[in-house]
């Protein structure tokens, strides 16, 4: 159960997000994908302290909590038969650099740079949403066969994605 609970986190400095290059993990669903950092709940965890030990375990940074922004719910599913609930959040860095992480490669990349990199599509409507909106949002992505997104599905409202990716 724990494996379809996860979390991901936007980590800002600057105008700048801490990026990882998946490139590390053998069968990474992710693998040569940019993302923020984050991961599996583990057994009685919160989304806030599973988040503060994936920033902890990926990054060295020790970032309590109650510095979390809790931003939005994503929901994952897939015509593979995938599913997964994810809480994203957003948190300020530390004034220190991170350590390497064994799941890829940390970099620092301009907000505005972040769409160039080898994104999931339903990654791209997130981070408009992160910039655009402040309150909390609930996106649902659906993935065809081929992770191709099919669907998303916006605080309950199907979302024309293509439309939306267009004009931001």
């Amino acid at each position: 159960m724990y494996d379809k609970l996860t979390t991901l986190c936007y980590i800002e400095r600057d105008d700048n997000y801490l990026m990882l290059h998946r490139i590390s993990k053998k069968n990474d669903i992710s693998k040569d994908k940019w993302l923020g950092v984050g991961g599996h709940f583990e057994e009685n965890e919160s989304p806030e302290e599973c988040m503060e030990r994936e920033i902890f375990e990926e990054t060295g940074y020790s970032i309590s909590q109650d510095r979390l922004n809790f931003r939005a719910l994503v929901t994952f599913v897939s015509e593979k038969g995938d599913y997964e609930l994810m809480s994203l959040f957003t948190a300020k860095a530390p004034d220190s650099e991170p350590k390497d992480c064994d799941e890829g490669k940390l970099e620092w990349v301009k907000k505005t740079d972040v769409y160039k990199l080898n994104l999931w599509e339903g990654d791209r409507i997130f981070f408009k949403l992160l910039e655009e909106r402040e309150d909390f949002f609930s996106l649902k992505l659906s993935y065809n066969k081929e992770d191709n997104l099919i669907e998303a599905v916006l605080d309950g409202k199907e979302l024309d994605f293509e439309a939306f990716l267009r004009k931001h």
